[in-house]
């Protein structure tokens, strides 16, 4: 397959071009552009995707663009070569220029968008970059690889959607699991000595999040964290957004005798070390579910199962050890039955 870019000829191998599978000899391929610049959570359920670009295509280097609040995290994966940021905002027409030059002198043989993108797909048809992967959404037509986007159904799991789209490139892994390299002493200077106390069994509580429809009450994570301080030698740790900081502190202060606030306090390297410490994760569907289980964490999620697309079958948990509490209305979801999932939970990490 012969294809033009920048000003040349490319040959990459391949015996035929269009959709569903595009057959390409991976030791032709140098540079792949791998794009996902939306929020943290969602970039993390793409990890086993790039695995499976890095494993596939073992000669080639991976440049992600991300948003600029997600780029320490893929500065984290360990299989990502180069990292490049491009927010959400608008951005000027010289930004543009630039990115479109960053292209064509990158030399990149392949781009795939994880999430569909109309910019993207132009951006990348006019860098001339050979085979151009993605949803059948936001101008297509300049794709010459594409799936029908079918992730509103909530069929599967997020992260099998994403390998699926990595699949039209011929990329497969038999490692699924989501991975980070932490550094954990990035969480010294955070007010707390995490391991002064080797008796005490830590476990995070993220009550917020950024749907109200999927927000468990705040007043139900307080009375759970009441109960929870009861409980012998542990020591629960509130974590969130800057933005959630005065709430935070509103709902849980009075209780600072026994649970460590660090909502607002971390950036998001930090809060994953602090997950990594930790037992356990109480969180509703939000992103430190997945940052949890990237470190190796269990989490208890708490879902809703009536809204098509946002059900813990797409959004939950990825991987073992983990477990969720869903119901169509989450006012039936009770303080109790939460608080007695927990204790199973701790004692089974604390027995294994």
């Amino acid at each position: 397959c012969i294809v033009w870019t920048a000003g040349k000829y490319r040959n990459h191998g391949c015996k035929a071009v269009g959709t569903p599978l595009m057959q390409i000899n991976p030791q032709l391929i140098k540079n792949i552009l791998v794009v996902r610049n939306d929020r943290f959570g969602e970039f993390l359920l793409n990890i086993p995707a790039i695995r499976a670009l890095k494993e596939t295509f073992t000669d080639a280097k991976l440049i992600a663009i991300v948003n600029p609040y997600v780029r320490e995290l893929a500065d984290a994966v360990p299989f990502i070569d180069e990292v490049m940021d491009w927010g959400s905002k608008k951005h000027s027409l010289p930004e543009r220029l630039k990115l479109l030059w960053f292209f064509i002198n990158k030399n990149i043989d392949i781009a795939i968008m994880l999430n569909p993108s109309k910019e993207f797909n132009i951006f990348t048809f006019l860098a001339g970059i050979p085979i151009r992967a993605g949803y059948a959404r936001k101008c297509s037509f300049l794709l010459n690889l594409k799936m029908k986007d079918k992730k509103h159904l909530g069929e599967k799991h997020e992260v099998e959607y994403n390998l699926e789209l990595a699949g039209l490139l011929g990329a497969k892994t038999q490692d699924l699991s989501l991975s980070l390299k932490i550094e954990d002493n990035i969480i010294n200077g955070l007010g707390y000595n995490f391991t002064s106390d080797s008796r005490a069994t830590f476990l995070a509580i993220h009550p917020w999040t950024s749907d109200p429809v999927k927000q468990w009450p705040l007043e139900s994570f307080r009375e759970l964290t009441k109960k929870l301080l009861q409980y012998p030698d542990l020591r629960v740790i509130i974590v969130g957004r800057r933005e959630e900081a005065v709430k935070s502190s509103e709902t849980f202060g009075y209780l600072s005798a026994g649970a460590l606030d660090l909502t607002g306090k971390t950036t998001l390297l930090q809060l994953a070390a602090v997950l990594k410490r930790c037992k356990l994760l109480i969180s509703g569907d939000s992103g430190p579910i997945h940052l949890a289980s990237a470190v190796g964490t269990p989490v208890l999620a708490i879902f809703r199962n009536d809204l098509q697309g946002k059900t813990a079958k797409r959004w939950g948990p990825w991987g073992k050890a983990h477990s969720v509490i869903e119901k169509n209305c989450l006012l039936d979801i009770k303080v109790d039955e939460v608080f007695e999932k927990t204790k199973e939970m701790i004692e089974k990490g604390r027995a294994g």
